[in-house]
């Protein structure tokens, strides 16, 4: 979600994380291969992954509570935009997300293009993904420290917090790797807290 852009409220942007299933996308759409995103943002494989981060699980009745308790206007279009390599994964929340009562539609553009329109800021809600430079959550929390706002950085959603940002600063320079992981733990939390983006799965590679 881009959070400056005709922001959608939070209550809206967690309903849209509760409204799908990620273990039945997984096993119909993509072999079962990966895990379902159900915990934070940094995915298994990297050391401080933990398991202890409370993050979003299919809940379709929750998720219509929480449009009924917010302001929203259900008839208004939220528009997820996509590449047609990921048609298919966005078409079925699209499919759940009209199932709870959320007038979702599809933008289907050139892989370039969207890349392009991701960078300046140009699309509300997109489909994207993010392969680590380096095996460090660092990488991933960059994503979102304000200091990265797109486009001079690589934080897309433009997501800003005061105390994320502060854990981000103390997490640099942290050595202690316990502490460190502590710190990345409180900042993914922050992230499912907010609901500042929507985790579908840690991938999984298969080589033979």
């Amino acid at each position: 979600f881009l959070l400056d852009k005709d922001p959608l409220p939070i209550e809206i942007r967690k309903a849209v994380n509760y409204g799908f299933d990620r273990f039945k996308m997984l096993k119909y759409l993509r072999n079962n291969i990966g895990y379902p995103a159900i915990y934070g943002f940094v995915p298994r494989g990297l050391p401080s992954f933990s398991d202890s981060i409370v993050g979003y699980q299919y809940n379709p009745e929750y998720a219509k509570e929480l449009i009924v308790n917010s302001d929203f206007d259900v008839k208004q279009e939220i528009i997820l935009s996509t590449t047609s390599s990921y048609l298919d994964l966005c078409e079925y929340i699209q499919s759940c997300l009209i199932d709870i009562g959320l007038n979702v539609s599809i933008d289907v553009n050139p892989a370039y293009t969207h890349r392009q329109m991701v960078a300046t800021s140009r699309l509300s809600f997109f489909r994207g993904s993010w392969i680590a430079d380096y095996p460090d959550a660092e990488n991933y929390f960059s994503l979102f420290y304000s200091a990265n706002f797109c486009p001079d950085g690589p934080n897309y959603t433009h997501f800003t917090s005061s105390e994320f940002d502060s854990l981000y600063v103390a997490s640099l320079s942290e050595s202690n790797l316990n502490k460190r992981y502590a710190l990345y733990n409180r900042m993914d939390q922050l992230l499912m807290d907010n609901a500042v983006v929507v985790p579908l799965y840690y991938d999984k590679v298969l080589r033979f």
